[in-house]
């Protein structure tokens, strides 16, 4: 005789500052973990929750809460990593609701490497196809294969590929049609056994040059990428933010030309199509904003491309501060920056 699942239970009133990495004030009215896709069902089906507005939360790194949320909040909590043997390859699949470092930390563990160039980035699997994370020259794309989303219209899942995804520079299917449509409940990425090392950022090249190493091992790369992100941003867990808060934006040849013109020692990447990748934090820093700041938020010291809560910051704060930036990087070079976190 098979056990029933319990079925999940609605709580009230629930405070988010916990469940935002910036630690910003602000309360659910509603809220339901969703820790197995018949949770997800159970709200579907529901005579009341089913017809209900609702918002998707899974790790709160990439988002700037400035209020109260009146949607009914799925907190997702899917647990579960399997690694699956493909031949040439090896299918990592990952419960939506793991911590994101913590899958890349578990992979290297079971000897299939690929993802260190992306250790440390906050927030859970779940989201990583959402925002298309990406550091030190690698993307999720990269690596995707599919992912199980449940829509919330119908109820049924759903298994979409890479192409299905639309991903983009910090983008995806889910961040425009498919936002606040459906629930991704599991994530599968694809590593080649023949791994080869990524290393075409300058500090990583510089890392490997003060070990003394030419041929790096996954671990040591892993370990170099802790090491650098440690360095330049700060523990969510200690100073509240949201990671990088601005996209590094994207140019054509003809206005990088200008903007080097201008200023020749602007931090640039040429890209595959021919267009120039612009570092959004070189632009904040020639602007003079790192250190300062509105209210309880700023421009961290040691990183500007990223802003924190130095204390009791509020969700208002933190956008007007976005905001000010974005109108001196324009006033003075004529780019616009795109913030990478959901505002609500």
């Amino acid at each position: 005789m098979t056990t029933p699942k319990p079925e999940p239970s609605v709580e009230s009133d629930v405070d988010l500052r916990p469940y935002n990495s910036f630690g910003l004030p602000a309360r659910a009215r509603r809220l339901v973990r969703i820790r197995q896709e018949s949770d997800l069902r159970w709200v579907v089906n529901h005579p009341d929750w089913g017809r209900a507005s609702k918002f998707i939360l899974g790790g709160g790194s990439n988002l700037v809460l400035t209020r109260d949320l009146q949607p009914l909040v799925l907190k997702v909590e899917v647990p579960g990593l399997r690694l699956l043997d493909a031949g040439e390859d090896w299918v990592i699949e990952a419960g939506a609701g793991e911590r994101w470092h913590d899958l890349v930390a578990w992979s290297l563990a079971q000897g299939a490497p690929g993802l260190e160039n992306m250790a440390l980035i906050p927030g859970t699997v779940g989201a990583s196809p959402v925002q298309n994370i990406g550091a030190y020259g690698m993307e999720l794309k990269d690596h995707f294969e599919s992912l199980d989303t449940l829509d919330l219209m119908t109820g049924r899942v759903v298994t979409l590929d890479r192409a299905a995804c639309h991903f983009g520079y910090r983008d995806s299917v889910f961040k425009q049609h498919l936002a606040g449509r459906s629930v991704i409940l599991r994530v599968r990425l694809r590593l080649p056994k023949a791994w080869r090392p990524k290393m075409d950022y300058l500090d990583l090249q510089r890392a490997a040059e003060a070990a003394g190493v030419s041929e790096p091992t996954p671990s040591q790369i892993f370990d170099w990428v802790c090491s650098i992100r440690s360095a330049k941003l700060p523990d969510p867990a200690v100073i509240g933010n949201a990671g990088s808060f601005f996209k590094n934006p994207v140019v054509s040849e003809a206005v990088c030309r200008e903007v080097i013109a201008r200023d020749p020692h602007i931090v640039h990447y040429p890209l595959e199509d021919g267009r120039f990748k612009l570092a959004a934090g070189w632009l904040i820093d020639a602007c003079g904003w790192k250190g300062k700041g509105v209210g309880g938020a700023a421009v961290y010291e040691k990183q500007a491309l990223v802003l924190i809560n130095r204390g009791e910051a509020r969700g208002a704060e933190v956008l007007t501060l976005a905001q000010a930036i974005q109108a001196s990087v324009f006033a003075r070079f004529g780019i616009r920056l795109e913030p990478e976190p959901v505002v609500i």
